[in-house]
């Protein structure tokens, strides 16, 4: 016997969900959209009605996505990416190019803004930060034109409706105090710094820097309390200890850190993702690589 759902009539309840995924909050999605709290509840409680699932599950401290719900975000966020590209298309018939872009944070220190601006005529554009497989699946619901993402552990997720074409391999580096005692060496190597504080702010670059260590025989001190990689750095300019981080992010750089190269560096690859087909995107895709 089908399987029948009530279609849901209104857009309303697919942008609170998606925003309470995002905010992790009813409060916040309120405070954004102009509505109450109560009004944000109702609204997702008719999308779980319509669906016939339960979405969110109400914590003490917010709402995460259920099973279901991260089943739908993908569509739900494709959905609301395309009605507000057709909101836009009905107040503009002749739109300029837009093109929504992606990237890890690294990326979208220097990479990406360069790249941009080396585009000939370039369009306009919009950009968000997230990891490598929440942007592929950005990439994959249309939410996103284009992503740059990387191989960093735990690596790229693969998928038949999303292209990914390599870019670089991006060694990484060590990013210092200015007056650090090794801030005037061009190179060192991961032994000459056993002993210090290591400041971390995601999983896959602290699975490389203990795969160096590792090579060397040592056990480093490591905090990945910070979420963020302009924080990490931050803290390392004020002293609080030293950090990986790419090669490319070097151009963005704060005045008092100093980049140091490292021997035996780890690299991780460097790649855009779009839809297959995108042939539109080509000149965006040749200024990523043309980065220098």
């Amino acid at each position: 016997m089908p399987v029948t759902h009530a279609r849901p009539t209104s857009l309303a309840p697919w942008v609170a969900f998606v925003e309470a995924c995002r905010a992790g909050s009813l409060s916040a999605v309120a405070e954004a959209l102009g509505y109450t709290q109560s009004a944000v509840s109702r609204q997702i409680a008719t999308l779980e009605r319509d669906l016939g699932a339960r979405l969110l599950a109400r914590e003490p401290r917010g709402v995460r996505p259920t099973p279901a719900g991260a089943a739908v975000l993908p569509h739900a966020r494709a959905l609301v990416a395309e009605a507000d590209r057709a909101a836009r298309a009905a107040a503009a018939p002749a739109p300029a190019p837009h093109v929504s872009v992606g990237a890890v944070q690294s990326a979208a220190m220097a990479l990406v803004p360069g790249a941009l601006r080396r585009v000939p005529d370039p369009p306009s554009w919009s950009m968000l930060t997230d990891s490598t497989d929440r942007l592929i699946d950005r990439v994959a619901g249309g939410e996103l034109d284009l992503a740059v993402v990387t191989d960093a552990p735990p690596g790229l997720p693969t998928r038949r409706d999303v292209l990914l074409r390599h870019l670089f391999a991006d060694p990484m580096s060590v990013v210092v105090p200015d007056d650090h005692r090794l801030a005037r060496r061009r190179r060192v190597s991961i032994a000459d710094l056993a002993d210090e504080y290591w400041i971390e702010d995601n999983a896959g670059s602290e699975a490389l820097l203990h795969q160096l260590a590792a090579r060397y025989d040592l056990t480093l001190r490591v905090d990945r309390s910070v979420g963020a990689l302009m924080i990490k750095v931050a803290l390392v300019a004020a002293g609080h200890g030293v950090a990986l981080v790419p090669r490319s992010v070097g151009p963005a750089l704060r005045g008092d850190v100093r980049l140091l190269a490292l021997r035996d560096a780890p690299r991780r690859g460097v790649y855009v993702a779009t839809r297959p087909g995108r042939d539109d995107l080509s000149r965006l895709v040749t200024a990523l690589r043309a980065r220098h």
